[in-house]
């Protein structure tokens, strides 16, 4: 699957996998080989406990506007956004350009 900024009109990555069963999300991105990204519904916040790299969080709408993004959140750490959204993306921060992705661009996911 991939992810596209609709807004910018940009790739954003190539590489997305879904994340449907509970094992999957709690897993998140944790032993991955950080060139792979990861698209999944959950809310309150995700962790990079366990992680090896940065990853970047978009974290969307119904309509697929960017509602909340952090850059670079380091291992070890907590992100959390409003349990009103509950489309999450997850990139390893060495896969998403700086500059990329704003909150308000709409993104879309294709298979």
């Amino acid at each position: 699957m991939t992810i596209v900024n609709r807004t910018k009109r940009v790739m954003l990555s190539e590489n997305i996998k879904e994340a449907k069963a509970y094992q999957e999300k709690k897993r998140g991105l944790i032993g991955s080989d950080g060139k792979i990204g990861l698209t999944m519904k959950t809310r309150w916040g995700v962790h990079t406990f366990g992680m090896k790299f940065p990853i970047d969080i978009l974290v969307l709408d119904k309509t697929n506007k960017v509602v909340k993004y952090k850059r670079n959140l380091k291992p070890g750490k907590i992100f959390f956004w409003n349990p009103l959204y509950n489309k999450v993306v997850e990139v390893p921060t060495a896969l998403l350009p700086e500059g990329t992705v704003r909150i308000g661009d709409k993104v879309q996911t294709t298979s």
